[in-house]
């Protein structure tokens, strides 16, 4: 029994006939023409200040699907091993000057204080001596008028006599304001070095990569973005893996430097930079330098070549 009817809509006169199948299948006839129709509705006119913006809607996409192309193209060439973009080159194309070659403005890096001597003052810990600021000092001494002093901090109770005389005796008594910088060393209770040169005015630096950092930028080499990331790169790398990692990470370690010094006389270029310093410092308080492959022996016997490197092996003895 059917549930309900429906009348047929073709056939008949008066009822709509099924054309043009299949993309049409009845006709209707036309609403909008006619003598009763209605009229259509008029077109809203559009501002001309949201016709602006959709144009420049549109150009900011543009421009960030041009972006986002050049971005996915840089991607590939550095993630691809073998992409046509060789860092040595940069490094070799980087101007290398000598460590005797420039002089820092000190005023310009320390401030500029009339009638006083610009004293950058370090606390260390005896316990554990930083060589790289040892040596960096001896590299300062050749280049400026330096007048150095050693103290023991009252949460120290002894200190060893080399580490008390680890500047040496001043070979000229002069006035202070003869000098151009003071370097004053405070044996201190203290977990990681901390430097100042301005006690008044400024936070202290922490950690001998840093102090080391900003020691040797008192020689005023520069470099480009590319060279100084590799510098600060092998600084953390000696710190936190070839003196303070595991025996894996100094393999490693010891493993890539050893095909980097295969390349280049020194760690970064064919300069001596801080980072062979840091490195070569590293390696002597660690027991990794009784056992380094070839290329790494090679450059200690370079750096120790230098008389601020010998200074410093004599306070390990």
């Amino acid at each position: 029994m059917p549930m309900y009817k429906v009348r047929p809509v073709h056939g008949g006169p008066g009822v709509v006939r099924a054309e043009q199948l299949p993309t049409c299948m009845y006709r209707l006839h036309n609403l909008h023409r006619g003598p009763g129709a209605a009229a259509p509705p008029p077109q809203e006119e559009v501002e001309p200040s949201l016709l602006a913006l959709e144009s420049r809607q549109e150009e900011i996409l543009k421009r960030l699907y041009e972006l986002k192309a050049a971005v996915d193209g840089l991607s590939k060439m550095i993630q691809t091993p073998d992409a046509d973009f060789d860092v040595t080159n940069i490094i070799q194309a980087d101007e290398n000057v000598p460590l005797t070659a420039n002089t820092a403005d000190l005023d310009s890096m320390l401030g500029k204080d009339y009638g006083a001597l610009k004293d950058i003052v370090i606390n260390v810990n005896p316990s554990l001596p930083p060589l790289s600021l040892l040596v960096l000092h001896d590299l300062l001494c050749e280049r400026y008028k330096i007048l150095s002093a050693v103290h023991t901090h009252s949460s120290v109770k002894c200190v060893p006599e080399n580490l008390l005389k680890c500047f040496g005796e001043q070979a000229k008594k002069q006035s202070r304001h003869e000098y151009q910088l003071g370097f004053t060393l405070i044996w201190k209770d203290v977990p990681k070095p901390q430097m100042k040169f301005s006690i008044q005015t400024m936070c202290p630096i922490e950690g001998e990569g840093n102090i080391a950092r900003f020691l040797f930028s008192l020689f005023g080499q520069k470099h480009n973005a590319v060279t100084s990331t590799l510098i600060d790169s092998w600084i953390d790398t000696a710190i936190f893996q070839l003196k303070e990692g595991s025996n894996k990470e100094k393999a490693a370690v010891l493993r890539s430097m050893n095909t980097t010094l295969g390349k280049t006389p020194w760690l970064v270029g064919n300069e001596l930079t801080v980072a062979d310093i840091v490195a070569w410092c590293a390696l002597q308080q660690t027991s990794s330098s009784n056992a380094v492959p070839s290329n790494v022996q090679k450059w200690m016997k370079s750096c120790e070549n230098l008389a601020p490197f010998n200074s410093a092996l004599k306070l390990l003895k």
